[in-house]
């Protein structure tokens, strides 16, 4: 398979063109922000350990999931009143977590430099194997196998871009 990347470039510099606002001149979003990011859980303990024992993500709350009598859904705070939550689905047996073609790729969650550092000593003492992208970016898997990314970028930028 052959990729143009002279037209993939071109056109994504008329997209921008057509589309991208200046800052000042960008209206205002309708949403508050993302309330929460579903995934799946195998295993609720499992979980609560690896996001809030290891990632000092704090468990915010735990009850049945309206939809699916016998689930949990369940709540980390992963900071500027971002959630991060969990189903389990009991009986359902829904394999292992894929990454496939438009689906999830991975969360990115934002942590200052110095809490980089401690969470990555803190994946290396409990054997969490991960990779470092571009000096600020620590992609991982969770329990379950979602991957994760820790970003040393502020909220609002990537690798020195502001994105928003």
């Amino acid at each position: 398979m052959s990729i143009d990347m002279d037209f993939i470039t071109k056109d994504r510099e008329r997209i921008k063109k057509e589309y991208l606002r200046e800052e000042g001149l960008r209206p205002a979003s309708t949403a508050r922000g993302i309330h929460h990011t579903a995934l799946l859980s195998s295993d609720v303990r499992r979980s609560i350990d690896f996001y809030q024992g290891l990632l000092e993500f704090p468990l915010t709350e735990i009850f049945e999931n309206r939809d699916y009598a016998g689930s949990d859904h369940f709540f980390f705070d992963v900071g500027a009143g971002n959630l991060l939550a969990f189903f389990t689905l009991p009986g359902l047996d829904l394999g292992p977590y894929a990454e496939v073609l438009g689906g999830l790729h991975h969360i990115a969650i934002s942590v200052t430099p110095e809490n980089w550092d401690y969470l990555r000593a803190k994946l290396d003492v409990a054997g969490v194997d991960y990779m470092v992208e571009s000096k600020s970016s620590l992609y991982f898997k969770g329990p379950d196998g979602e991957r994760l990314e820790l970003l040393a970028d502020p909220l609002g930028e990537m690798y020195g871009t502001k994105v928003l």
